[in-house]
């Protein structure tokens, strides 16, 4: 079932967004709905860096700074690059298949271990 507080926020995929893309899209919000996406994070995730975000956000517009349309530059990461999604990764472009050692590495080669006792 999902979550009624989810549903009213002023950014709809608020749960979905990685910081990055976080950070330029609440420069668009007003301190109210700044606000509702704090108290929202605070009873639900309550991730440090998003508080904090949010948070110096609140502050700035509480100090006059007005909303804006945020950096359209910004690095949406949620939106993926190349506009296909996917891997592109192909046979051409994979590694030949291979076995890793069973213990260490080539260069390292495993060492017994020291008996305690």
């Amino acid at each position: 079932m999902a979550d009624p507080a989810r549903t009213t926020l002023p950014l709809p995929d608020y749960d979905h967004l990685p910081i990055g893309g976080l950070e330029s899209r609440v420069r668009s919000l007003s301190a109210d709905e700044v606000e509702a996406l704090l108290a929202y994070e605070r009873s639900h995730a309550d991730r440090l860096p998003v508080t904090e975000l949010l948070g110096s956000r609140l502050e700035q517009l509480r100090a006059g700074a007005e909303p804006t349309s945020g950096d359209p530059n910004a690095l949406r990461p949620e939106t993926g690059h190349g506009g296909r999604g996917g891997s592109r990764v192909t046979p051409a472009t994979s590694p030949q298949p291979h076995s890793a050692p069973p213990h260490g590495t080539p260069d390292q080669p495993a060492q017994p271990k020291a008996n305690r006792t």
